[in-house]
């Protein structure tokens, strides 16, 4: 039998090993959310340059943070289950890679959890922040600004196919504002005719290429995420059928479509790992400015050219920051 005093000692003891013990559990490591729009292969290269940004924050995958990764297989409708999935497990951040329906998703479904996002479009014209500078919500990010970019793509193609009539136009099923369209129609010359094309899953690439030879497209321009990440699929029907293509992606032009005209992909994917990160040791979205390129660069395909017959005037060779043979 235990006598009273043994107990009273046993309880003082405990009293002073309890908060000791209390205080040596390891905390659990935060855990990010990261959301893709098609698969893991398509985006490696770029969780590499968000990896990189984590690290610079202070944040080592597997050894700091845990991520959990979520793909949408290239559908946008998916977006919402994935955000429930995610904030079933409780994550500190959620990281969106894709345009605008991904982000959309996510602010709905919760407004505590960060948000920090990667956007092709204008994030304020798009709804996903209040301003550039002050966001103001649970949500910020970087954005690349490819939809922003159009008209400035189709010049540079005109250039290069000075005869073309007739210009299909991807994009995603959100994330082309008004002035995007408003800043398009007026680059586009008299007896040019624009042909928008709508792209909200992968299943319905075969669609989108039928439809660019259906209305006999002279050229086009890839502005939405899902056909930028099917490169081999883009540009096997590109060489088949001889189509002048511009896009906003340095790889697809390497990979053999005619040119390219974008900021660095990787560079947003890096600045939105550093923003995860900054935002577990405590900033908050609404004052982290969404980031925006500052140097924008274009790519020729010299050996596409060639193929397609296509002559590069001397000045555009002159303003090309790199030339691919």
């Amino acid at each position: 039998m235990m006598r009273r005093r043994d107990l009273i000692a046993m309880l003082g003891g405990a009293g002073f090993v309890w908060p000791l013990v209390a205080w040596a559990q390891p905390k659990p490591m935060p855990v990010i959310g990261f959301i893709g729009l098609t698969s893991a292969s398509a985006v490696a290269k770029r969780l590499t340059a968000f990896r990189e940004g984590l690290k610079v924050s202070g944040f080592v995958e597997g050894e700091s943070v845990t991520i959990e990764y979520r793909y949408a297989g290239g559908q946008f409708d998916r977006a919402p289950i994935l955000v429930a999935e995610l904030l079933e497990r409780h994550v500190d951040v959620i990281v969106t890679a894709g345009s605008s329906p991904l982000p959309r998703a996510a602010m709905l479904a919760t407004k505590v959890v960060p948000i920090v996002f990667t956007n092709g479009g204008d994030p304020v014209a798009d709804g996903l922040v209040a301003s550039l500078a002050r966001p103001g919500g649970n949500a910020t990010g970087a954005t690349f600004y490819s939809g922003l970019l159009l008209a400035k793509q189709l010049e540079l193609l005109r250039e290069l196919v000075p005869s073309m009539k007739v210009i299909a136009v991807t994009n995603p099923p959100v994330g082309t504002s008004d002035e995007q369209k408003r800043l398009l129609r007026e680059a586009a010359r008299s007896g040019e005719e624009i042909v928008p094309i709508t792209v909200s899953a992968v299943s319905e690439l075969e669609g989108v290429f039928a439809t660019i030879l259906q209305h006999r497209a002279d050229a086009a321009i890839m502005a939405d995420p899902i056909s930028n990440q099917q490169i081999e699929r883009l540009v096997a029907f590109t060489t088949q059928n001889r189509l002048p293509v511009i896009s906003g992606l340095r790889e697809i032009t390497a990979a053999g479509c005619l040119m390219s005209y974008g900021s660095s992909i990787d560079d947003t994917y890096r600045q939105v790992g550093v923003y995860a990160g900054r935002i577990l040791k405590g900033a908050k979205p609404a004052d982290l400015p969404v980031v925006q390129p500052t140097r924008f660069e274009l790519v020729i395909n010299l050996t596409t050219a060639k193929a397609l017959g296509l002559p590069i005037p001397p000045t555009l060779l002159a303003r090309a920051d790199e030339l691919i043979e």
